[in-house]
Protein backbone atom coordinates (compact mmCIF):
# COMPACT_ATOMS: atom_id res chain seq x y z
CA UNK A 1 0.00 0.00 0.00
CA UNK A 2 1.89 2.95 -1.27
CA UNK A 3 1.06 6.79 0.27
CA UNK A 4 -1.12 9.14 -0.95
CA UNK A 5 1.01 12.20 -0.96
CA UNK A 6 3.72 11.75 -3.49
CA UNK A 7 5.54 14.83 -2.76
CA UNK A 8 8.94 14.74 -2.19
CA UNK A 9 9.24 17.91 -0.76
CA UNK A 10 6.54 16.83 2.55
CA UNK A 11 8.02 17.36 5.90
CA UNK A 12 8.42 14.29 8.27
CA UNK A 13 9.20 14.08 11.75
CA UNK A 14 9.91 10.99 13.43
CA UNK A 15 8.26 10.69 17.23
CA UNK A 16 10.34 7.86 19.18
CA UNK A 17 9.49 6.30 22.39
CA UNK A 18 11.21 3.49 24.64
CA UNK A 19 8.98 1.05 26.31
CA UNK A 20 10.58 -1.76 28.52
CA UNK A 21 9.21 -4.69 27.59
CA UNK A 22 9.89 -7.55 24.34
CA UNK A 23 8.92 -5.79 21.02
CA UNK A 24 6.53 -8.93 20.57
CA UNK A 25 4.19 -7.96 23.08
CA UNK A 26 4.28 -4.22 22.52
CA UNK A 27 3.36 -5.16 18.96
CA UNK A 28 0.64 -7.63 19.72
CA UNK A 29 -0.64 -4.16 21.68
CA UNK A 30 -0.32 -1.59 19.40
CA UNK A 31 -1.77 -4.01 16.76
CA UNK A 32 -4.73 -4.53 18.21
CA UNK A 33 -7.51 -2.37 16.84
CA UNK A 34 -9.91 -2.62 20.31
CA UNK A 35 -7.17 -1.18 22.37
CA UNK A 36 -6.79 1.81 20.53
CA UNK A 37 -8.96 3.66 22.37
CA UNK A 38 -7.06 3.02 25.90
CA UNK A 39 -4.05 5.23 24.29
CA UNK A 40 -4.04 6.59 21.05
CA UNK A 41 -6.21 10.12 21.99
CA UNK A 42 -5.37 11.75 19.19
CA UNK A 43 -7.10 9.41 17.26
CA UNK A 44 -9.79 7.50 18.93
CA UNK A 45 -12.41 8.94 21.08
CA UNK A 46 -14.67 5.91 21.57
CA UNK A 47 -14.34 2.00 20.31
CA UNK A 48 -13.81 0.99 16.86
CA UNK A 49 -16.45 -0.52 14.76
CA UNK A 50 -15.17 -3.09 12.17
CA UNK A 51 -16.98 -3.10 9.02
CA UNK A 52 -15.07 -5.63 6.74
CA UNK A 53 -11.62 -4.58 5.72
CA UNK A 54 -11.95 -1.25 8.12
CA UNK A 55 -12.95 0.20 10.57
CA UNK A 56 -15.36 2.81 11.71
CA UNK A 57 -13.95 5.35 14.74
CA UNK A 58 -15.19 8.90 16.41
CA UNK A 59 -11.72 11.17 16.42
CA UNK A 60 -11.65 13.99 18.98
CA UNK A 61 -11.18 17.22 15.83
CA UNK A 62 -12.27 15.17 12.65
CA UNK A 63 -15.64 13.27 13.67
CA UNK A 64 -15.77 9.97 12.33
CA UNK A 65 -13.08 8.53 10.03
CA UNK A 66 -12.62 4.93 8.35
CA UNK A 67 -9.81 3.23 9.07
CA UNK A 68 -7.24 0.46 7.66
CA UNK A 69 -4.66 -1.40 9.31
CA UNK A 70 -0.94 -3.14 7.86
CA UNK A 71 -2.12 -6.69 7.88
CA UNK A 72 -0.68 -9.06 10.85
CA UNK A 73 2.93 -9.50 10.45
CA UNK A 74 6.26 -10.33 12.15
CA UNK A 75 8.39 -7.35 11.16
CA UNK A 76 6.57 -4.66 14.06
CA UNK A 77 4.62 -2.47 10.94
CA UNK A 78 1.87 -1.17 12.62
CA UNK A 79 1.53 1.24 9.61
CA UNK A 80 -2.75 2.45 9.38
CA UNK A 81 -4.14 4.79 7.18
CA UNK A 82 -6.81 6.95 8.14
CA UNK A 83 -9.69 8.87 6.25
CA UNK A 84 -11.48 11.76 8.29
CA UNK A 85 -14.94 12.68 6.29
CA UNK A 86 -14.20 14.58 3.64
CA UNK A 87 -10.62 14.77 3.55
CA UNK A 88 -8.13 12.07 1.63
CA UNK A 89 -6.80 9.38 3.25
CA UNK A 90 -3.51 10.18 5.47
CA UNK A 91 -0.92 7.26 5.82
CA UNK A 92 0.12 7.17 9.31
CA UNK A 93 3.66 4.81 9.08
CA UNK A 94 4.15 3.12 12.85
CA UNK A 95 7.12 0.33 13.79
CA UNK A 96 8.13 -0.90 16.81
CA UNK A 97 11.84 -2.42 16.91
CA UNK A 98 13.40 -4.40 19.10
CA UNK A 99 16.33 -2.48 20.57
CA UNK A 100 17.74 -5.02 23.26
CA UNK A 101 16.27 -7.79 25.16
CA UNK A 102 13.00 -6.76 26.93
CA UNK A 103 13.28 -2.99 25.25
CA UNK A 104 11.88 -2.20 22.57
CA UNK A 105 11.19 1.46 20.93
CA UNK A 106 7.94 2.47 19.01
CA UNK A 107 8.56 4.91 15.99
CA UNK A 108 5.78 7.40 14.27
CA UNK A 109 6.53 9.06 11.50
CA UNK A 110 4.53 12.05 11.54
CA UNK A 111 3.59 13.54 7.76
CA UNK A 112 3.18 16.96 7.52
CA UNK A 113 -0.27 17.27 5.79
CA UNK A 114 -0.65 20.03 3.03
CA UNK A 115 -3.41 21.98 5.19
CA UNK A 116 -1.29 21.81 8.49
CA UNK A 117 1.20 25.19 9.45
CA UNK A 118 3.59 24.97 11.61
CA UNK A 119 1.74 25.37 15.06
CA UNK A 120 -0.16 22.44 13.62
CA UNK A 121 2.09 20.21 12.61
CA UNK A 122 3.85 20.82 16.05
CA UNK A 123 0.70 20.05 18.20
CA UNK A 124 0.22 16.91 16.30
CA UNK A 125 3.77 15.60 17.27
CA UNK A 126 3.22 16.32 20.33
CA UNK A 127 -0.21 14.94 20.75
CA UNK A 128 1.80 11.33 19.53
CA UNK A 129 4.08 11.70 22.14
CA UNK A 130 1.75 11.82 24.67
CA UNK A 131 -0.06 9.02 23.42
CA UNK A 132 2.92 6.83 23.00
CA UNK A 133 3.64 7.52 26.19
CA UNK A 134 0.09 6.39 27.59
CA UNK A 135 0.98 2.97 25.42
CA UNK A 136 3.84 2.46 27.07
CA UNK A 137 2.36 2.81 30.39
CA UNK A 138 -0.11 0.27 29.32
CA UNK A 139 2.54 -1.86 28.44
CA UNK A 140 4.71 -1.00 31.48
CA UNK A 141 1.98 -1.39 33.79
CA UNK A 142 1.27 -5.12 32.90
Amino acid sequence: MKPTNDNPTVQSRVVTQRVHCDWRRAYALAADPARLPDWASGLAKSALVRHGDHWTVRTPESGDARMRFAPSNDFGVLDHWVTPEGVPEVYLPFRVIGVAPGVSEFQFTLLRQPHMDDAAFARDAEWIARDLQALCGLLEAG
